[in-house]
């Protein structure tokens, strides 16, 4: 670069400390940038999340009733016995399912860490029940639950583990656990995809050294891999919890929400109020307090890890 050239660079640079115009040639050209994406994100996020609020306030048909109630629905919300029990049975539902996949992920994540072409081959195989879809998965584990013809039941009796069928949705105390089974079965495949890129990232030489200093498998589990995965653990933490917190597909066609609201979770409160009540305005206000919740896990979660750090 000539001696000019670099003189007319200087020039046009803004001088150290000197704010840009908001509205000046560069500022318009990153708007004119980031406007489609902006558009976007206001259309398929901020406009859905701006009319469910809209709705929480009112006693609505959606077509020709709009009767202003306030904050009644939320106020009627965190007084009802139902759907507060409905919250902690997702509480509960979320959090084993989130720790089901993250158990799960992290163990295959840790034996797949390796090169091979069988090693591969597991990987493939380990990924199907991601690709499955949820109404897929559901159905097929009502299936193998079957007190009449699963399979699950037939391999039992068969070691003489249980000398009678068993009826896993069809028992309180059983629901819940068969569902969340189901779901770490699905879920699982995604935390191990990205704890096993997370572990990849991990420089090797760190694990030398490790070795060297006469530290054992656990303690490079505890101060290398864990310290070394703590960015992938947040995000697979969050998005899990989010997920599985607002989960609908599997409980509902696995179980309905039964037996006696065993598995009664909060999703299927908001889609009974809706779609067999058409009360929209209380169904808003649950989701509503829902995205509220989810909002502050996510807030949580962050704050736990900076701390850590």
């Amino acid at each position: 670069m000539s001696a000019v050239t670099t003189r007319r660079v200087r020039s046009r640079a803004a001088p150290p400390g000197e704010r840009r115009p908001l509205f000046g040639r560069d500022a318009r050209a990153g708007y004119g940038f980031v406007s489609p994406a902006i558009i976007l994100m206001a259309l398929l996020v901020a406009y859905p999340l701006l009319y469910g609020l809209y709705i929480s306030v009112f006693d609505t048909n959606l077509v020709n009733k709009w009767d202003f109630v306030g904050p009644q629905y939320y106020e009627r919300a965190v007084t009802s016995s139902a759907f507060l029990g409905s919250v902690w049975t997702t509480l509960v539902y979320a959090v084993l399912v989130v720790a089901g996949t993250h158990v799960v992920g992290m163990a295959l994540a840790l034996a797949l860490n390796r090169r091979g072409l069988i090693v591969s081959l597991f990987r493939i195989i380990l990924l199907l029940p991601w690709l499955f879809p949820e109404v897929v998965v559901a159905l097929l584990w009502r299936w193998i639950l079957n007190p009449v013809y699963g399979i699950l039941n037939h391999i039992l009796m068969g070691v003489g583990i249980i000398d009678q069928p068993v009826s896993w949705l069809e028992s309180p105390a059983l629901a819940m656990p068969s569902v969340i089974f189901a779901s770490v079965w699905k879920g699982f495949p995604l935390v191990m995809v990205l704890l096993l890129a997370g572990l990849q990232s991990i420089p090797a030489e760190l694990y030398e050294a490790a070795s060297i200093d006469g530290a054992g498998k656990v303690k490079s589990f505890l101060h290398i891999t864990l310290p070394g995965l703590a960015p992938v653990l947040l995000v697979t933490v969050i998005l899990e919890t989010v997920w599985w917190f607002k989960h609908f597909t599997i409980v509902w066609l696995m179980t309905g929400g039964g037996p006696v609201d065993a598995t009664s979770v909060v999703s299927i409160s908001i889609y009974r109020e809706a779609f067999q009540n058409f009360n929209f305005g209380q169904a808003a206000a649950y989701a509503a307090i829902v995205f509220a919740i989810c909002l502050a896990a996510a807030g949580l979660y962050r704050k736990v890890i900076r701390d850590e750090r």
